[in-house]
């Protein structure tokens, strides 16, 4: 396998286009949503790539305060050297997108589908374009299947999404960072999944249960998103790394499972942030703070060829090591 994925690397190294990029806005509840939209010169219709960055203040490059990795930058980059374009924004709240007039307490899980359901509509009003492809990371993967439901989109792709509600998702990341804050972290969000706010909150948990953000987990722990994958009645492509130590190769089996029309793909030594790194958590987190580090070999290749598939079903799962 190894050898035909550098095969085809090499095949597109070959054709590389030169990109332009421009800054895009759109207005969602009278807020601007800032985005970047790179495309590849020399091309007439082209398909496009909507990229849906994943949870907390992760910017439209996939960086945030804490980390900068420049995975989604980076993915775009090569999206575009193989003439494809994509747009990538700030979500709501985040970066350029911040607005002092959005209070963290009134944001809902919907508001960030109805603000990508925004982006589709506008890529689609572009006459540049012919197919529109929705690729979700993350947290963003739930965000793009909502958006993709209700909106004239090609294809879509999940990449490290969850195929778990969300809070089983945070609670195993608690259990293994900090183990012994299991059972105050269950009990909260048993409260948060039956729609109920909590008052007290420990000092150790107010980060990720402050008050003002609540509301917000009640609204994104409703939704499965092996459920609502299953709605979806367009190509699916899932693609998951065997060494993310956020979200596990498990859930993207789930959502395959969900999905009868989805190719899944596992590439080894793939972690969260599309580097290449061992499944120990030291290492692991140090390549999310390394914008330097390339993108793992054969990932960004997957999405191409992906993209570029006439095919309507798949069915197989492929693992690239």
């Amino acid at each position: 396998m190894k050898i035909i994925l550098f095969a085809l690397s090499l095949v597109s190294a070959l054709t590389v286009f030169s990109q332009t990029s421009e800054e895009v806005i759109v207005v969602s509840d009278s807020i601007e949503i800032h985005g970047t939209l790179l495309c590849p010169e020399g091309t007439a219709k082209m398909p496009v790539v909507l990229i849906i960055a994943g949870s907390g203040p992760t910017d439209r490059d996939g960086n945030n305060p804490e980390y900068k990795n420049n995975s989604l930058k980076m993915l775009a980059e090569s999206l575009a050297d193989s003439g494809i374009a994509s747009l990538r924004y700030d979500k709501r709240g985040v970066a350029l997108s911040d607005d002092p007039n959005i209070l963290e307490s009134a944001i809902r899980f919907e508001d960030f589908s109805s603000d990508a359901a925004k982006w589709i509509q506008l890529l689609s009003e572009d006459k540049r374009f012919k197919n529109i492809v929705v690729l979700g990371h993350s947290e963003g993967s739930l965000i793009g299947m909502l958006a993709s439901q209700t909106t004239a989109v090609d294809k879509y792709i999940s990449v490290a999404g969850p195929g778990r509600p969300a809070n089983f998702i945070l609670l195993d990341q608690i259990i293994k960072s900090s183990p012994f804050f299991t059972v105050p972290a269950t009990i909260m969000m048993d409260s948060l999944v039956n729609g109920y706010t909590v008052s007290s909150v420990l000092p150790a948990l107010k980060e990720m249960f402050r008050p003002g953000v609540q509301p917000y987990l009640i609204s994104w722990f409703k939704y499965d998103p092996a459920v609502e994958i299953a709605k979806l009645n367009k190509p699916v492509l899932i693609i998951q790394g065997s060494t993310d130590i956020q979200v596990p190769v498990s859930d993207a089996e789930l959502l395959a499972e969900a999905s009868p029309r989805a190719k899944l793909v596992i590439i080894e030594g793939m972690n969260h942030v599309f580097k290449e790194a061992s499944a120990e958590r030291g290492p692991n987190i140090k390549t999310y703070s390394n914008p330097d580090l390339a993108l793992i070999s054969g990932f960004a290749q997957e999405i191409i060829d992906f993209i570029r598939n006439s095919s309507k079903i798949y069915w197989l799962p492929t693992k690239v090591d």
